[in-house]
């Protein structure tokens, strides 16, 4: 998707407003956004999760 140029962006930015129009595409920019948004909300907090673990296992092994 990299290798995009002027016309290719152009040919595809109209082609959305074709199908959605144009009263559409903020709604759908707003639950892209909120999306994303709550993607990366769990992902952090399943990092969260594992390093929690993590360190509750080199506790557990200090111990011993």
């Amino acid at each position: 998707m990299g290798n995009l140029n002027g016309w290719e962006l152009l040919v595809i930015v109209f082609a959305i407003l074709l199908l959605f129009g144009a009263k559409k595409i903020p709604e759908l920019a707003q639950g892209l956004g909120k999306g994303l948004k709550e993607f990366k909300k769990g992902l952090k907090d399943v990092e969260d999760e594992i390093k929690t673990a993590s360190n509750d296992d080199k506790k557990i092994e200090e111990k011993k």
